[in-house]
This record gives structure tokens, sequence and C-alpha cells, in this order.
């Protein structure tokens, strides 16, 4: 048994445990010790006095994040285990070899690591904690990856703070480094692609790692086609469509910044594209304004409309405006691929809100593929609050 303080449940509030599902929200605590402080490793007691798991103890409605289903110590080792196990599936799925070293190595709930996040840029690692526990075992985790990824010869660990903890009094999160840090490659490859991540100021980790066999897929309908890739951030659609044979590529990001990023990766795989040109614009005054039929392949990548429950019914009304401008615009035989990666939205009310849009524009609307998050985001069965990503692929006529 681990000497760790003791949460106690109220009666009937184990069930979802018992069912492995790793979130105890506040209310279902009866008690707490005395000294508890955020972060701390807590074991998790029913009402009858059973155990039922440790994890990390915070302030919020997300009470207790369960780390392990088994009374055990969460120390190096076990940081180590978990992340040996998270690595391993990801030779499992091919993500290191030749032409690839971008990919998550891991994703939260879906590597059993509730509030870590870990993407892997060639010799570079990039760290993220949501938890205030998380955070503390910055050290733990930190040696327990330079072991795991000893044969990888990691040169520089990241820590990216910035949107990932909420303020908490007391908690001193910054940017770092950890290892390494001077003299960094920001240039990683995916599926043979030449990207420059920005880890220090980007968004998230500095790339959207999980939209990688989307942006593959985009590249098979890509050949011949006037693209527009709306929300271009990096510009990850737009180098595939490149590859892909587009005719012509719009990248379109209301922050100068990420169309400068855009511009810059293009021509670190292409040179001088003069088929490629990327606009600093809103998003909707860009679809409001350009002309109908001047694109037959769209992007709709957009940040996360509804951060939180609350926003949902607004986000589902961005989701059918965004949409219908497209759906409006776009070419006859045309393709629209659409993403929603709103965590507080699901598959069918993203789904809806796109029928609901293709239904006002009275065009003939056909779905190709239903997409997700790739294997290396995984999503732990007992927590399906874990599949975020939700795309679409429609054929317009």
């Amino acid at each position: 048994m681990s000497g760790y303080k003791e949460i106690v449940l109220r009666p009937k509030k184990e069930e979802s445990l018992k069912r492995f599902h790793p979130w105890i929200f506040s209310g279902a605590i009866a008690h707490k010790p005395d000294g508890l402080e955020e972060g701390d490793v807590v074991r998790v007691m029913g009402s009858d006095g059973n155990f039922l798991g440790v994890g990390h103890y915070q302030v919020g409605s997300i009470a207790v994040r369960i780390l392990s289903f088994h009374d055990e110590p969460v120390d190096i080792a076990f940081y180590k285990k978990n992340i040996t196990q998270a690595y391993a599936l990801r030779q499992v799925l091919h993500l290191l070899r030749p032409g690839n070293n971008t990919f998550r190595l891991v994703h939260g709930e879906g590597d059993h690591l509730p509030g870590l996040i870990i993407d892997i840029y060639g010799k570079a690692a990039v760290i993220q904690a949501h938890s205030v526990g998380m955070h503390r075992d910055l050290n733990l985790i930190t040696d327990a990856l330079q072991q795991v990824l000893s044969e990888n010869s990691l040169e520089h660990i990241f820590y990216k703070s910035e949107g990932t903890l909420p303020f908490k009094a007391g908690i001193n999160a910054v940017d770092t480094y950890l290892l390494g840090g001077d003299r960094v490659e920001d240039v990683a490859l995916e599926n043979g692609l030449k990207f420059h991540i920005d880890w220090l100021k980007g968004q998230k980790t500095g790339f959207f790692i999980d939209q990688r066999e989307n942006r593959s897929l985009l590249e098979q309908y890509a050949a011949g086609r006037h693209v527009l890739n709306m929300f271009c951030y990096t510009g990850g659609f737009s180098v595939y469509a490149l590859r892909g044979g587009a005719a012509t590529v719009d990248s379109v990001d209301s922050s100068p910044k990420a169309v400068s990023l855009t511009g810059r990766n293009v021509a670190l795989n292409f040179d001088d594209e003069l088929r490629h040109t990327a606009v600093a614009e809103d998003a909707f005054k860009y679809l409001k304004q350009m002309p109908e039929g001047k694109y037959d392949l769209i992007v709709l990548d957009p940040p996360a409309f509804a951060k939180h429950r609350g926003a949902i019914n607004n986000a589902l009304q961005g989701y059918k405006k965004l949409n219908l401008s497209a759906l409006e615009k776009l070419a006859p035989g045309g393709i629209l691929f659409t993403f929603s990666c709103s965590q507080a939205i699901t598959k069918e009310q993203f789904r809806l809100a796109v029928f609901s849009a293709a239904a006002i524009s009275g065009r003939k609307v056909r779905i190709l593929h239903q997409l997700t998050q790739p294997a290396d985001h995984p999503v732990n069965i007992y927590h399906p609050e874990g599949e975020y990503l939700k795309g679409l692929v429609l054929q317009v006529e």
C-alpha cells in the first residue's frame, strides 16, 4: 500500500470508477483530509472502505484524475512504465520511420496519464501539463522520458505551460527548457514533408499533429483542384495539397503570424511555389466576399468554438454559419473538408450543424468520409470524452 492521503467518496458515487472512468467530480467526495494540497497524489476510497484508485487531487469540478486503479506509488517507475507502453504503441503504429519523426507520444487519458501531453518533433519533446499534479511531477516525467527515449537521443525537452493550467495560487508555470534549448533544429518531418515547429510561441505544442491522417486524405483529392485552406495556421493542409498536385492553393488565417509561418512551410518544401497564396483575413469575411465557384476544394479547420459546455449553443450556430458560407460558394462537384476540435461538441451535434447548413444551401450533399483523430491520439474506451476531433468530407453537387 502507498502512504498517500485518502479521499472518501459518498455512498453510490463509486460506480463510474468501477467502470474505470478516470474522473471524480467534486460532488462525489464525502471527506477530504486536512492539509491536502492541490496536485497531491491521493488514494480514493469507497464509502465502504474499499480501495478504488490513486490519482492527482485538483481544486475544481474534476477533483481527482485517476492515474491507476491499482494501489501503487506514482513515482519514476510508474511514469517510466506508462511512457514505455505509450512508446511501444507508437512503434506498432510505424510512426517512427524514414520521412516521419512527428507524433504524439502521450495523450492524457488515452494513454492512462490524465493531464499529460507529450509531442515528439524529431530530437525534441514538448510537454504540456493540464493538471497541477502533472506540473508538480515534471521532474519525474522528464527523467522517465529520457530513459524511455534513450535510443531516440532527445536533445531538447520543452515545457509549454501557456494556456494549459488555469491560474493557480502558488503555481509558477512558465515556458522553459527542461533539457537543451540553445541551438534548436525546429524542422520536423511528417509523411516526407518538412515543417517548422514553433513550440516557443505557437499554439498548443506548435503543430496540430492530430490532422496528420486527414491531411494525407486531402492530398488524394487535391490533383487539379483550386484549394482554399481556411484557418490555415501552419499550412499543413496547404503543403499536402500542393504535393498532391493542386492547381492553386490559397491559405487564409486571421493571424498574420500564422500566414507567415504557412509561407515558410510552403517554401521549405517547394521553394518558389507560384501556385500558393497566403492571406491574412477573417474567415467569415473572406468566405462572404469570395466569388462563387472559385474553389472546388475547401478546408474548414477552425479553432475550438466551444471550450466548455456553456458555449455549446453558440458554437453550433458558428459551425452552421461557417459551413453554410462554404457550401454556398463551393463549385459544383466540389469537396468540403470540415472539422470541429471542440471536445464539448459531440459527433452528432456537429453533424447536425453541418446538415442544417446543407439543408439551407439547398444543394445535393453526400458524406464521403467521417473523420476523427489519429491512433497516436487514442481514446480510452472508458473515457469517451477523449474523442474530441470530428470531421466530415462532403461532395457537393
